[in-house]
């Protein structure tokens, strides 16, 4: 039950951690290169927050945050039915356990967490391949419980 989603997860927190190395060896030298003219550009930011920069300076507060969420989302995988209808609840949950892990790398071992993709034709912040992981993991857990996942016909006739 574990192994294919360690596996997983290990594939893409790698994934991560390569990305995140080739900024740190070809963009942190420049800072900023285009990539597709006036859409993507790669630039180099040390992200010392969260999410739109909130809790900048907050290492061990962000630190503890990413442990317990950690914990709570390997709970609640544990705790997801076997069938097949989960499957996708699993993924999710992998994809975002992953990109926190992958960031939670970064604040462990050099204090802030390298982020380089930057959209050019709108105000957006920078961003990295975990940051991508955490949210297109959670807008897919949202839409399959807020759409997809049903509530058995016994607990319902039993409230």
């Amino acid at each position: 039950m574990w192994l294919l989603p360690t596996i997983a997860a290990a594939i893409l927190i790698g994934l991560d951690q390569v990305a995140k190395y080739f900024a740190l060896l070809n963009l942190k030298p420049i800072g900023s290169m285009v990539l597709a003219e006036g859409l993507l550009n790669l630039t180099f930011v040390e992200n010392r927050g969260v999410a739109f920069g909130m809790f900048s300076g907050q290492r061990w507060f962000i630190l503890l945050l990413t442990g317990v969420i950690t914990v709570v989302l390997i709970y609640y995988y544990a705790k997801l039915p076997k069938t097949k209808e989960y499957k996708f609840v699993r993924m999710a949950m992998v994809l975002i356990l992953a990109g926190a892990m992958g960031n939670m790398i970064d604040r462990v071992f050099r204090g802030y967490v390298v982020d380089f993709f930057e959209f050019g034709f709108i105000q957006f912040p920078v961003f990295n391949v975990a940051d991508i992981f955490v949210v297109v993991g959670v807008f897919v857990l949202a839409f399959l419980i807020l759409f997809v996942i049903k509530e058995p016909e016994e607990k319902k006739k039993d409230e």
